[in-house]
This record gives structure tokens, sequence and C-alpha cells, in this order.
């Protein structure tokens, strides 16, 4: 199809929406149990059956779902290639069964687990099918709107993150490899949040961020610069953390840092030169969650330069860099594209503005909400205080149940585009 490889054309909407309720329902399961582990969190009983539930539904439940939504809205127009909507649907239910595993590490259930992470493994697998295929065949006579390298490499990290993960998960609190189970599961968050949600918040939201905030597209590069040096300061990282070894933890720390910094001060100018009418979710969350990100920076960099590495420290650090960074951002996002993907598949006739499909003040309040729950998750669990922790679970809950109000309602308002016959186009 001729148009399909001069633009590209998404998932259809109804897939999207599909794999974006999915993963509001996790998140919404996450922020329930991190009520209920507000005496763990506030005791930084990180290895606590509570715990894991609830950080596990965030990484294991909640993102791959709603990346995986995301990545098939966004990259075949970035890409100019068209989507599969044959591998969208066979990795749904298998990306589904991540919940299940969340489950299953949480209360040590050894048989369920291998089970639900076959499943999700396998819905991984279908996932990067569809990703490298788009690399692959996108146009090399047109520009591009997304690096193919930090495409690439993120897929890689997620593949390397769950290696890890599942290492993890079979030698328990055993050494992995000879690595120490702490420094271990270092390694598997940081491939996870840094080289893969990271690398594909920054390579993505170069073009994403501006388009979406209707804000002036960034400069053309000769060469993906911060993707570059993101992915060589994460590996040293990763090196360091194997081996023990502080210094090429710092150096590589640093780097990580500097990529991301430059991510920073664009997001810093989109936010002083959009141009919507009022601000949105998306960067809202992206603006707060550079904030989160800097949290866990300093407590990261501060415990490497000699801080005391406390449990009360590196659980706050988990939170900052994984659910208020890397999960606010994918959260905020999700609206957004939602109704972009209802406007986009919208039947022959009238259509509808896309301000009509996206219920924007809903979208903020739940990034507010959302943004003050984190904040005070952190602190509270810093501070050890079971009260201020519980209150940030039940302001998350709050944000949760917003943000499936807000995508319920974009459903209903673009149902024309989810019709079961529209879905099934290829």
């Amino acid at each position: 199809m001729t148009g399909g490889v001069r633009v590209g054309r998404p998932a259809p909407a109804a897939l999207v929406a599909s794999y974006f309720l999915a993963a509001l329902l996790a998140w919404l399961a996450a922020t329930i149990a991190l009520v209920a582990a507000a005496p763990q969190l506030a005791d930084a009983g990180v290895a606590s059956p509570e715990v894991l539930l609830a950080v596990h539904l965030v990484g294991l439940g909640f993102l791959p779902l709603a990346v995986t939504g995301a990545v098939l809205h966004v990259l075949p127009t970035l890409l100019r290639n068209d989507a599969c909507p044959a591998r969208g649907w066979a990795a749904l239910p298998l990306l589904c069964g991540g919940p299940v595993l969340a489950f299953a590490i949480a209360h040590d259930h050894d048989r369920l687990t291998w089970i639900a992470a076959a499943a999700e493994t396998a819905g991984f697998v279908v996932v990067a099918w569809e990703i490298v295929t788009l690399v692959v065949q996108a146009p090399h006579d047109r520009m591009l709107l997304a690096s193919r390298f930090g495409i690439l490499l993120s897929t890689f990290n997620a593949a390397a993150a769950l290696a890890v993960g599942a290492g993890l998960a079979d030698r328990g609190f055993r050494p992995l490899l000879g690595i120490p189970h702490d420094r271990a599961t270092g390694i598997h968050l940081n491939l996870a949040v840094l080289g893969w949600l990271t690398l594909l918040i920054v390579t993505v939201g170069r073009t994403l961020t501006p388009m979406l905030s209707l804000a002036p597209a960034t400069p053309r590069r000769r060469l993906p610069v911060e993707e570059l040096v993101l992915t060589v300061g994460l590996w040293i990282l990763v090196a360091g953390l194997a081996l023990g070894t502080r210094a090429p933890m710092i150096v590589g720390a640093l780097l990580v840092v500097g990529a991301i910094a430059f991510f920073a001060v664009m997001t810093v100018r989109i936010a002083r030169q959009h141009r919507m009418e009022g601000i949105e979710g998306p960067l809202t969350h992206v603006v707060t969650g550079m904030f989160f990100l800097g949290q866990a920076a300093i407590l990261g960099i501060g415990m490497l330069f000699g801080l005391e590495a406390s449990p009360a420290r590196l659980t706050a650090y988990v939170v900052a860099l994984l659910v208020g960074w890397a999960g606010g951002v994918t959260l905020g996002h999700l609206g957004k594209l939602l109704s972009l993907s209802a406007w986009t598949w919208w039947p022959p006739g009238p259509r509808p503005k896309q301000a009509e499909l996206y219920p924007r003040r809903i979208w903020l309040a739940e990034a507010i909400v959302f943004a003050v729950g984190i904040e005070l998750l952190v602190n509270g669990v810093l501070a050890g205080s079971e009260a201020v922790v519980g209150l940030a679970g039940l302001l998350l809950v709050g944000a949760a149940a917003t943000a499936l109000v807000g995508a319920g309602l974009t459903v209903h308002a673009g149902r024309r585009a989810l019709r079961p016959e529209r879905a099934l186009v290829s």
C-alpha cells in the first residue's frame, strides 16, 4: 500500500484501546496493592510479598501492556511503515499473563511462575518481532521521525531485563552468575527502567512530546547522540554492578544522567512554547516525571558516592524511578494516544475534533493527583511513616480510577472507530 509506506498506518483503534484498558486495570490493581503494602513499604520491606506484588504489577502488568499499545499506534507513523494487527492481537492475551506472573512471583508459586513467565515471554517475542519488522521495513530514502538505533536498543535491553528477571526468579536470593542478589536486582531494574523505558521515551519523545504539546519540532540530527550516550552509560553502569566496582557505576550513572538532561532541556522548552489551550496530561506527566527522575538520580548517585544505601533509600529510589518516572510518563500518554487512535480510525464522513475525544480536565486532574501521591509515597518511605504511605496509596488509587474514567469517556465518544469490522482491518 503506497499510503502506508509514505505515512505508516497504525494498529486499529480497537486493538490499541484493548491494550490501554488492560494496562489501566493492571495499574489500578497495582495501586490497590500499594495501599495493602503500606506497612511493609514504611518499614522498607522491599522483599515482602506485598511490596513485590505491587512493584511487579507495575513492571510486568501495566508497563508491557501500555508500552505495547503505544508502540502499535506511534511507531508505524514515526517509521513510515504499516503495523500488523494480527501480531498485536496475538500478543495481547499473552501479555495479560503479566499480572498473574506478578502474583506468582510475590507468593513464590513456582509452577504458576513458569507458566505465566512463558506466556509473558512469548508475548514479548511477538511484540519484538513486530518492532524489528517495523524498523527493518522502514523506508531508507525518507526522513524517519524516530531513531532506528534507539528503538532496536530499547528492545534489546528489554530482552536483557527479562532474561535477568527470569534468572532472579530461578535463583531466588542465591547469586546469579556469581553476582549477589542485591546487585543482580539492580541490574534487572536499571536494564528495564533505563535501558528499555527511558531509552524508548527519549527516542520517541523527541518527536511525540512536541507533537502532542503543539510545540515546535526538535532540530534534525545526524546521529542519535542522546541514545548513544544513554546506552553506553547504562552498560558501563551494568558492568560496574556486575563487578561490584564503584568507579564504573559512577561513570555510567553520570553518562545516563547527562543524556537525560538533554531530554529535560527539551521538555522545559516544550513547556514554555506549547500552543495548547491549556496544559494537558502528557506534558504534565513528563515534567513531573523528570522531577521524580531527578530525585531518583540524587538518591542513586548519592549512594554511589558514599551515602548509606539503607533499605528506605533503596525503596524510595525504586518508587521514584519505576513508578514516578517510567510509570508516570507512560500513564500520562495513554489518554491522549487513545483519543488520537480513535480520531485516526474514524469512519468516512464528518469527523469530530480530536479535542472532543480527549477529556483534558479529567486527565489533568489524574496527573496532578498522581504527582502528589508519588511525592508523598517517596517521602513516606524515607520517613518510615505508614500513615503517609497509606495516604499516598489512596491518592494513587484515586488517580488510577480517574484514568479509567477518562479512558472510558474516550471509548464511548469514539465508539464508531472501535467497531469490530474496523478492528479486523489488516
